[in-house]
């Protein structure tokens, strides 16, 4: 076979996300919300600029791209971390729960579909850390709401993970999508999300033991592709959750390896040309013909997500005692949505194709949210008079 196409295809992108990162830069529009109208243009419903079967390939893609962010999101979970940063768990866990609830509730009057109301809003509570670290580090913002919002965003996305997986597997359920029904059914919804994380552990344990009696480099980072390869392998060989398994997997190595920092680094180190590869064959897949039909639904997830954000903000702050000015502003720091949330909404069109009209919703209220949220942010850092200060970020412990 001859994949001369494919090849110019993945340089020509790759060139791609590098003249949107400069011009992103430029603008200060992020480089996925770039990245995802240069793939929307390019898609067979204007310009058409990919060969007909250039989809096919994305499926690929899509899965090794959400296993190394799946182990990566697994760092952000160890208790060492945790326990560091019980303010921020605390507001995380209710900013997480509080925007499901809230998005749920909202998509489901607008829709009467209880099953699409779960995922869009398992998928709502992912967060953009790259564009909220972004917009720290060029105000040069510090202070105690900063802290709070470098902690948040390093760690929800992790939850927002683990409740998708679940809700997924509930909507799964709710359509009927399979041979079980009544308690069966419930059975194998139990028995796949508890065989993701069995199965993460399994994997786990050897991946921990073996990690820092290798040398950093490329025994390294041949380790680390293939436990996480493997681990998006057998679990859909086996049927079950890879993003669910692969972030098991990093749980594990997170918090049982001697030198855990090296694998997580190792991954992402080969992680940026899948990311943009994904970015824009997600904006490829964009139908454009149905987003007028997603009006309201648009509209019900946008804003239900942003009152999901701003009083999950307030109560979880109000709980974990912060101070009355981060309460009423750290909601707002947490607007921006990308990678995470437009790899859920593949996840869940791939498992059930019959709510295929998810993924353009998500990519539309992505381009919103990556639009307005890290602009929404720096107004709220200004406010609290934490910018210009000079933001540093916690340093990666690895000795």
């Amino acid at each position: 076979m001859n994949h001369a196409d494919d090849l110019i295809l993945i340089g020509a992108t790759l060139l791609l996300a590098l003249a949107a990162h400069a011009v992103g830069q430029k603008v200060h529009v992020p480089r996925v919300t770039l990245l995802l109208l240069l793939g929307a243009l390019a898609g067979p419903d204007l310009l058409d600029l990919l060969p007909a079967d250039a989809s096919q390939s994305f499926h690929l893609i899509t899965q090794l791209t959400l296993a190394m962010v799946g182990f990566l999101l697994g760092e952000r979970m160890s208790a060492r971390d945790l326990k560091q940063g019980k303010e921020a768990l605390i507001v995380s866990l209710v900013v997480t729960f509080v925007t499901a609830a809230a998005v749920t509730f909202a998509t489901w009057w607008a829709t009467g579909n209880l099953a699409a109301a779960l995922l869009l809003g398992g998928i709502s509570t992912a967060t953009a850390p790259a564009a909220t670290l972004d917009v720290l580090r060029e105000s040069g913002a510090n202070g105690p709401l900063t802290r709070l919002v470098f902690q948040v965003v390093a760690i929800d996305d992790a939850w927002g993970a683990i409740l998708f997986s679940i809700l997924l597997v509930s909507a799964g359920l709710l359509i009927g999508n399979g041979d079980t029904h009544g308690p069966t059914a419930m059975l194998h919804g139990v028995m796949e999300v508890g065989g993701s994380v069995l199965l993460g552990i399994v994997l786990g344990l050897p991946m921990a033991w073996l990690t820092g009696r290798l040398r950093p480099g490329e025994p390294m980072l041949l380790e680390s592709a293939g436990f996480v390869f493997i681990a998006a392998g057998l679990a859909g060989w086996l049927g079950l959750s890879y993003l669910l398994t692969c972030m098991t997997l990093g749980v594990v190595v997170a918090n049982r390896a001697r030198h855990h920092v090296r694998p997580f680094r190792s991954i992402d180190g080969i992680s940026e040309p899948f990311l943009a590869l994904f970015f824009f064959m997600a904006g490829y897949q964009l139908d454009w013909l149905a987003l007028p039909t997603l009006g309201a639904l648009g509209v019900a997830y946008v804003l239900a997500r942003v009152a999901g954000r701003f009083a999950g903000g307030y109560l979880g702050s109000v709980l974990a005692g912060s101070a009355p000015d981060t309460r009423s502003r750290i909601g707002a720091c947490l607007m921006p949505q990308a990678g995470v949330a437009l790899g859920l909404a593949l996840v869940a069109t791939e498992r059930l194709p019959e709510l295929g009209y998810i993924l353009p919703l998500v990519i539309g209220a992505t381009v919103v949210f990556e639009i307005i949220g890290p602009p929404l942010t720096l107004i709220q850092l200004r406010k609290a008079g934490e910018t210009g200060k000079g933001y540093q970020e916690d340093p990666d412990e690895d000795d």
